[in-house]
């Protein structure tokens, strides 16, 4: 019997116990989050909502039962959450008889949130414990990706004799990666670059791996769809995935803009609108053989509708539980006879675009690729990037390790390694050998890109003509003055006061004095003519972001974590720090591969609000200070007066 290498076996192992460890944080979590809600903190945390009824049931794409809840009391609105359309979530009968007992949990997502309602999409309707049922909504853990990056590691550990045994031996370090001479190719975007076309030249000629380094505005998504148009044209198979749902899509809208076909394999309520039309669902929707589904489901739905009629006057014992029983068979002979239809539209398929943790084990079964590119490979954790290893003979990664991490809970595992992504770990381990970077960016006026260049890519990074000298007051309509002819400005509060706060559950940040000078940036921009559409507010802390929506409800600018604007760029963005503390600790500031992506998301004008007293105790923020002086960039808060 063969007995696998004990390297293998032992790193697959640690993978599998930080995975544990992240899961137990996340129940821990989720514990605490319910002790706040017993302790009189109900709602207020943003995870739960309560005292729910069901306004409305429908079925939506994939026989997926629809949900349409709101508070018992109509006159109520929902509370302030964290949900979003996608958002895990659990759905629990709540027993009044007693205050404490919950019926058993229900797995769904979020498809539509509106002030005073919200729809979940469920796999089946859910069994009520309770004649007039109250239910509970609570953001959930998404088990589902954890069970299959789990088998997928499993899947590799136990590969033998076959091509993802040799990448898995690859990506491990165990042998090498090997590239054949690629001779010249003919882009179809003329208007590639340089290292643009050195990058999509090294990964054709690769034979298992390659990376592609993509810095913040250097046209990573630009040269992947080209990558992929190049491996179409050699009528080759791709599987383009990412860790989250916005990656993908932004990578599959270029793709579609370029006029290639794609299929888009995830849940609906998780995609772009605009990219639901390529989406499996709807093209299953819309096959010839879904009559007979529709008629299934049709049924379904009137028999649901009889049983949901049976409110005033009592049924005969167990006829409503009969009507759905009969009800939930004939939705599973409709999903029966969809998945038939989805494996026949999967196998047409040239190119799929799913996330990593959304490629469906059944889904799956029997298809095969000649490539897997793999776009914002830095923010994934290394178990989510086994999952689509089994079903390709190459991987690209594209990414910048120096932007936003994976995100992990468990501090243990993150000091451990779960917060080092695969394609992180192997520039470490294979430095050049199988990477390359993009050198010239296309967002950012020069004085904007530099620090990063110097901090994080050597001084490679150049700003294309078109960008590194444009302004503010460069655009249509806007006054020409000291402040829009400048494209950086940094404001010191040090000396003024302008303390922090922590929110009531202590879990985040919040300074209102810089809340408040934030917001007179906001006003003299607008009043120098700058559209609010091409304005943005970031901060790192969460109740920095609360506090600034509250203060800006009247005006349409968008304002946001730095997670949440990963990937994203305005014409002029204003960065509040928030720390301002006599202990001089930062938190949250203290990754600054955060603070990078917040750094490079202005195109013409980058205003940043902070305390030098506090910042600079990290020597990061201490060269981000000297740069900003030596600039001419500096300005103290007492010039505000």
């Amino acid at each position: 019997m063969l007995v696998m290498p004990l390297s293998i076996a032992e790193h697959f192992k640690k993978l599998s116990h930080l995975l544990a460890l992240e899961a137990k944080a996340e129940q821990e979590e989720a514990l605490k989050a319910l002790e706040r809600n017993a302790s009189g903190g109900v709602e207020t945390s943003g995870n739960l909502i309560t005292t729910l009824v069901i306004r409305d049931e429908e079925v939506g794409l994939g026989g997926r039962t629809l949900l349409t809840l709101a508070k018992r009391n109509q006159n109520l609105s929902l509370p302030w959450t964290r949900f979003r359309s996608g958002t895990p979530i659990l759905l629990s009968e709540e027993d009044h008889s007693n205050g404490k007992k919950l019926y058993q949990n229900w797995r769904g997502v979020v498809t539509r949130m509106q002030s005073d309602q919200i729809q979940i999409a469920l796999p089946d309707w859910p069994d009520e414990g309770n004649e007039f049922p109250l239910y509970r909504l609570e953001r959930a853990g998404d088990e589902i990706s954890r069970q299959r990056m789990q088998k997928g590691m499993d899947i590799a550990e136990s590969a033998r004799n076959s091509r993802l045994a040799d990448l898995r031996d690859i990506l491990l370090n165990i042998c090498p990666a090997c590239f054949h001479t690629t001779a010249y190719f003919e882009a179809f975007n003329p208007d590639l670059n340089k290292s643009q076309k050195e990058a999509i030249r090294f990964a054709l000629s690769a034979e298992d791996l390659a990376i592609l380094h993509g810095p913040p505005g250097t046209g990573k998504t630009t040269t992947l769809v080209e990558l992929i148009r190049q491996l179409v044209h050699r009528d080759q198979r791709i599987l383009a995935v990412a860790p989250s749902n916005m990656g993908v899509d932004n990578l599959l809208s270029q793709l579609l803009l370029s006029g290639e076909k794609a299929l888009r394999m995830g849940h609906p309520a998780r995609m772009m609108p605009g990219n639901r039309s390529v989406s499996l669902d709807e093209q299953v929707e819309h096959h010839p053989d879904m009559k007979m589904v529709q008629q299934l489901n049709r049924e379904a739905r009137q028999l649901q509708d009889q049983a949901a009629r049976y409110t005033r006057a009592k049924p005969e014992p167990g006829m409503r539980n009969e009507l759905r029983q009969e009800a939930r068979s004939m939705l599973a002979e409709a999903r029966k006879l969809e998945k038939q239809i989805m494996h026949r539209i999967l196998d047409q398929a040239q190119i799929i675009c799913a996330t990593t943790t959304g490629l469906d084990p059944f889904m799956m079964e029997g298809q095969h690729f000649d490539w897997c590119i793999m776009d914002e490979a830095s923010q994934g954790i290394e178990p989510v990037t086994w999952i689509p290893l089994q079903y390709t003979d190459r991987l690209v990664l594209a990414g910048d390790p120096y932007q936003l991490p994976p995100t992990v809970i468990s501090q243990t595992a993150a000091k451990e390694g779960l917060s080092v992504s695969l394609m992180e770990r192997l520039m470490l381990q294979l430095e050049k050998h199988v990477s390359r970077k993009l050198t010239v960016q296309y967002r950012m006026h020069q004085e904007i890109m530099n620090f990063s260049s110097q901090e994080f890519y050597e001084n490679q990074l150049q700003a294309d003509k078109t960008v590194e000298n444009h302004l503010l007051s460069d655009l249509p309509g806007i006054e020409t003055n000291d402040f829009t002819e400048a494209a950086l400005h940094f404001i010191d509060t040090a000396g003024a006061s302008y303390d922090e706060e922590s929110d009531p559950n202590g879990e985040s940040k919040y300074n209102v004095e810089e809340a408040n000078l934030v917001l007179r940036k906001v006003q003299e921009l607008l009043d120098a003519g700058v559209n609010p559409a091409d304005l943005a507010i970031i901060t790192p802390y969460s109740a920095q972001v609360r506090l600034l929506r509250e203060k800006c409800a009247d005006v349409m600018i968008e304002i946001d974590s730095v997670d949440g604007f990963q990937g994203r760029e305005k014409e002029a963005i204003i960065v509040s720090l928030v720390r301002s503390n006599t202990e001089n600790e930062i938190g949250f500031l203290e990754d600054i591969r955060r603070m990078n992506v917040a750094l490079t998301r202005a195109r013409r004008k980058l205003i940043v609000i902070g305390d030098s007293a506090t910042i600079t105790i990290h020597p990061f923020y201490q060269r981000m200070v000297t740069y900003f002086e030596s600039i001419g960039a500096y300005h103290s808060v007492w010039e505000e007066q």
